[in-house]
């Protein structure tokens, strides 16, 4: 055994002693790693009775680590197969907790409620993926309102609509029922008129300052013991749009001494001059606050479960004081963390990608460097892979953090038996081949022989990467080809035979002919341009394949000059 081979036995023997240790929280053991290292390396296996002892002192090197080190180091030595091993153990703790009290409802009915003021970023496929996996627990029901009642400073985008429901298609869930609460004024108009006669609620014009103070000194409003009669007369006006922006509101009377200033006499109903985008309700001007018409609708359509964000708790604090007044039950209420999520530089907030979209510095919503769906989708990421990442962070009321290398791992699983096998040289290096065969034949699959091969002639030249390129008079193995030796700007066919693999004297390294596919690959950092061979040209567009020591990408566009990829993951 010569001493490049031991080391590289010691190098595998850590890499799968950490991934033992890693996995099951304790010190590795010669002979679980064993089997691994044997199956990943068949070339090892002619040293067997040699290696058990090669690789003990390896393994009680890893064994003096902590945990956190051990991590560390097997992050710095196979990141993809950390993250792979991590989306595993997520995927077996993902089971969503029981939803509160179950057994007291005929169907579990919940609710997404987007604001269509543009498409979705990665965070809200959370709602739905969490929300839709619950509907198929519970066999019930997934019921997406869109509120969008605020045409001023939550204006709605009216592509916004369609492109809600496109994503969580996307994600793999059906609605049972939509509603735009744009189309449901009225509804609220009447229950409002209802509050008004019950004493419930009161019209309010002092200036947003002169009530601030009041409520903060826990002072009623002058306006609060008005009777019935002048508040029904002058909400009606409000209905009619007889009044400006900030003229008039309609108060929901609760403590005025509440401890919480927030819950005091909070507002109902405002005047907007804005009008709405929508056709439909272009001609409102009293539109109701979300806590109203959220709290209205989860009671009409039947809705038994609520998630929501841990900063909105005042919101059912808040819409309480309705469900009291009609003597309603209010439903079960989930609250739960933000999610953040790493690998983007830009935010991710709806208004911030839209002015980057605005300002030309991205170039739209599936732009790969945004993180939204949209960009997610055209890079060839599967809905599944965002839902089984986005459940496995369960419903804490802490902020989590998403990964996405859990979302590629999830993706890989999902895409990996099904995506042929292309080779891609990026900004590649010439050289000319001497000898060998004229084409070379390497599977369309290395796990499905049936599939068959692919054509790759060699021509005069072929394309190297430049980090894989042969020091003058080394020798490297062309895959499909055979290994060539560098002399010059030349690759000269030696002949040897796998053995040289084998024994780990050659690298094997990808190419393609010089007349090949011209590729554009877009990525998260950039585009990058290389050379395909040519069997990749008969690829359809939307086909997901993989560029071999490169990644998955997804066939975006075939151009007359190019073919345009997006880069999903390694």
């Amino acid at each position: 055994m010569d001493d490049e081979l031991r080391e590289r036995i010691e190098r595998e023997a850590e890499k799968h002693a950490l991934l033992n240790a890693v996995k099951h929280d304790s010190d590795a053991d010669v002979g679980a790693i064993m089997g691994p290292l044997m199956g990943e390396n068949p070339d090892f296996r002619q040293h067997g009775g040699e290696i058990p002892g090669l690789i003990g002192p390896v393994v009680a090197e890893v064994n003096q680590l902590s945990a956190g080190e051990k991590r560390d180091r097997l992050e710095d030595l196979a990141p993809e197969e950390l993250a792979e091993m991590e989306a595993e153990e997520e995927a077996d703790e993902s089971l969503l907790p029981d939803l509160p009290n179950v057994e007291e409802y005929d169907e579990v009915r919940m609710r997404a409620a987007p604001n269509p003021n543009g498409p979705w970023h990665l965070g809200h496929a959370r709602m739905p993926a969490v929300i839709g996996t619950y509907k198929e627990m519970y066999d019930g029901s997934f019921i997406v309102r869109f509120d969008d009642t605020d045409p001023e400073t939550k204006r709605p985008d009216l592509t916004a609509y369609d492109a809600i429901l496109d994503d969580i298609d996307y994600l793999g869930f059906e609605p049972d029922d939509v509603i735009r609460a744009s189309d449901r004024v009225e509804t609220y108009y009447d229950y409002a008129r209802e509050l008004i006669e019950m004493g419930g609620a009161y019209t309010c014009s002092c200036s947003g300052e002169a009530f601030s103070n009041l409520k903060n000194d826990g002072k009623p409003c002058p306006h609060r013991d008005k009777d019935p009669e002048t508040t029904r007369e002058e909400f009606e006006d409000m209905v009619e749009g007889e009044y400006s922006s900030g003229e008039m509101v309609l108060r929901v009377k609760t403590d005025i001494e509440h401890k919480n200033p927030a819950l005091r006499d909070w507002v109902a109903f405002r005047m907007i001059d804005t009008p709405h985008p929508r056709e439909e309700a272009a001609d409102y001007r009293a539109w109701p606050m979300l806590d109203f018409q959220s709290g209205v609708d989860d009671h009409l359509t039947g809705v038994t479960h609520i998630i929501r964000g841990i900063d909105l708790q005042d919101s059912a604090k808040r819409q309480q004081f309705v469900y009291d007044y009609f003597g309603w039950d209010y439903p079960e209420v989930v609250h739960w963390g933000h999610v953040q999520v790493d690998a983007y530089d830009v935010k991710m907030s709806t208004s911030s990608i839209k002015e980057l979209i605005d300002a030309g510095e991205v170039e739209g919503w599936d732009d790969p460097r945004v993180p939204t769906i949209k960009s997610l989708r055209r890079r060839g990421i599967r809905g599944q892979a965002i839902v089984d990442a986005m459940v496995g962070l369960g419903t804490s009321t802490s902020n989590v953090d998403l990964s996405m290398s859990t979302v590629y791992a999830n993706n890989r699983d999902l895409v990996d038996d099904e995506t042929d096998r292309y080779f891609l040289v990026r900004d590649g290096e010439e050289f000319a081949v001497e000898g060998g065969p004229d084409s070379a034949h390497p599977p369309l699959h290395p796990s499905f022989e049936e599939r068959g091969t692919r054509d790759i002639p060699v021509g005069d030249s072929v394309l190297l990467e430049s980090g894989d390129v042969p020091a003058e008079g080394e020798r490297v193995w062309l895959k499909g080809f055979g290994a060539v030796r560098r002399e010059g700007d030349s690759l000269v066919a030696t002949g040897d035979d796998l053995d040289v693999v084998r024994e780990g004297d050659v690298a094997v390294i990808h190419w393609a002919p010089t007349d090949g596919v011209p590729v554009r690959m877009r990525t998260m950092d950039g585009d990058v341009t290389g050379v395909a061979e040519p069997d990749f040209g008969d690829v359809p567009e939307d086909e997901l394949v993989q560029f071999e020591r490169v990644g998955f990408v997804r066939v975006d566009d075939r151009g007359d000059d190019e073919t345009v990829v997006y880069f999903a993951h390694k």
